[in-house]
């Protein structure tokens, strides 16, 4: 048997390659865009790659399974209820697929999606009456369960999670290995969310929360109020998983200075992909801080990008820049203007000028801080996280809002940004800059978490203030 997981890092999604190799035939279950991982492998245990299974259609990332058909020739298999406009072949509940001794049986599990189904393994060179392991998907992950609203009734899908759970998956025996679709840091999960790549359904049963309820109107309850704020790219994500196939994709070229501050004037997004501390000493005046070097990249990029606008990459090098499209496309993004030949380098030859963001730690910021004082404190963290408290006398606006600063802050007063480590101020740091701030300091080496470790003053949440145009 072949059972080998490839993850998707920077999106927190996981695809699996299935097969047997005395047989020499293979599937891969919810391909990722990036397809060379799977044909590496295929090639590395001498099989061939027939077939293509997807869970359900997508609504954070952009499936590969265009591109892996028409590399392979694969036939794309999904559940009856999803209706792409690409040729699949639509499978219902209790399908089954035979890859030599290994078969792969369709559990249909509706709540994330109608048509959202796992998959159950079987090796039928051990026991062919028993699965060892299930691909839940979008329905069970370690830790946590799916999130019910996306493309979806957020009331209608939470349902449809609780009875998938307790009368497809909870049922299953104890040691039935769980290989989710997500790990730690995906939009699809809820906060408890492990980064442990598998689990086991007994292990759940004892330890994830979330299965303790036994309640269908309580899980509702608890499921809907533990949802954090919904991401506005996921319907154009389901439609491009829809059909027609993707397969081909954005293609970036190296642009010169002056064809930035072209593309800029013209109302593109400059995005400075290096590290913040490389941002904040140097960078192009209107460009927004998103770091390709830590997971978050593609969800941060889909949050802040205009899908009617073009982006403009800086990177560290040049293949830093040609890398960040593919990231760019795995959430849909595909109007990529290109990226700035040999980076800062070459901006910095034409002595072109930069702007600059001011660096401070906590603890230098709680030495300075006075809620009546002229410094203004900004927090850019989800609402869920200033509710469960905040420093006195900040303003709250997440940093995927900071398209407009909140009507409380003035623009000309030093305004320093924080959030609960330090990258997403970043990002929302730049973006207070850009904002027409000339005055930004950037609260690094930890957040709000560890002002309250500190001991030091805590605020309950407040309501949400209005805005005023950028």
């Amino acid at each position: 048997m072949i059972f080998r997981q490839i993850t998707h890092d920077d999106l927190g999604c996981a695809s699996y390659l299935i097969g047997d190799d005395s047989a020499g035939v293979a599937c891969v279950v919810d391909p990722k865009l990036e397809i060379d991982e799977y044909l590496q492998l295929a090639r590395y245990f001498g099989v061939s790659i027939e077939h293509i299974l997807e869970t359900h259609n997508h609504a954070d990332h952009v499936s590969g399974h265009g591109r892996l058909a028409a590399a392979t020739g694969a036939q794309i298999h999904i559940h009856r209820l999803a209706e792409p406009d690409y040729e699949h072949h639509a499978f219902d509940d209790g399908w089954e697929l035979e890859l030599g001794d290994v078969r792969v049986r369709a559990l249909h599990t509706p709540g994330h999606r109608p048509e959202h189904t796992a998959f159950l393994l079987f090796d039928d060179g051990r026991d062919p009456d028993r699965p060892w392991a299930a691909l839940t998907g979008d329905t069970l992950f370690v830790g946590d369960v799916a999130r019910p609203d996306l493309a979806v009734d957020k009331d209608e899908g939470a349902r449809g999670i609780f009875r998938s759970l307790q009368a497809k998956l909870l049922s299953l025996p104890a040691d039935v290995e769980v290989w989710p679709g997500h790990l730690g840091g995906s939009m699809c999960g809820g906060p408890g969310m492990d980064m442990k790549i598998s689990s086991t359904i007994g292990y759940e049963r004892a330890e994830n929360t979330a299965l303790a309820i036994d309640d269908e109107d309580a899980f509702v309850a608890d499921a809907l109020a533990k949802l954090g704020p919904q991401p506005p790219y996921f319907q154009a994500i389901v439609a491009i998983n829809r059909g027609p196939l993707y397969r081909d994709g954005a293609q970036g070229h190296p642009l010169t200075p002056r064809q930035v501050e072209s593309a800029l004037a013209d109302g593109a997004l400059l995005v400075d992909m290096r590290t913040d501390q490389q941002f904040d000493e140097a960078h192009t005046p209107g460009s927004v801080c998103i770091t390709a070097l830590r997971a978050g990249f593609g969800t941060k990029l889909a949050w802040l990008a205009d899908r009617d606008r073009d982006v403009v990459l800086i990177g560290r090098d040049d293949h830093d820049a040609r890398a960040a499209v593919d990231l760019a496309q795995a959430v849909g993004i595909t109007r990529i203007g290109g990226y700035l030949a040999r980076c800062m380098t070459s901006w910095r030859e034409e002595r072109r000028p930069v702007d600059r963001i001011t660096r401070m730690t906590i603890e230098q910021l709680h030495d300075l801080w006075s809620p009546t004082g002229s410094l203004q404190l900004v927090d850019v963290r989800e609402r869920s996280e200033w509710d469960a408290g905040h420093i006195p006398g900040s303003h709250f606006c997440a940093y995927h809002d900071l398209k407009q600063l909140p009507e409380s802050v003035d623009r000309g007063q030093p305004v320093a940004v924080i959030c609960g480590s330090g990258q997403r101020a970043a990002t929302g740091a730049s973006l207070v800059q850009r904002a027409g701030v000339s005055d930004v300091i950037h609260i690094i080496d930890g957040g709000v978490p560890r002002w309250g470790r500190n001991g030091w003053s805590f605020a309950p949440g407040a309501t949400s203030p209005s805005f005023k145009a950028a």
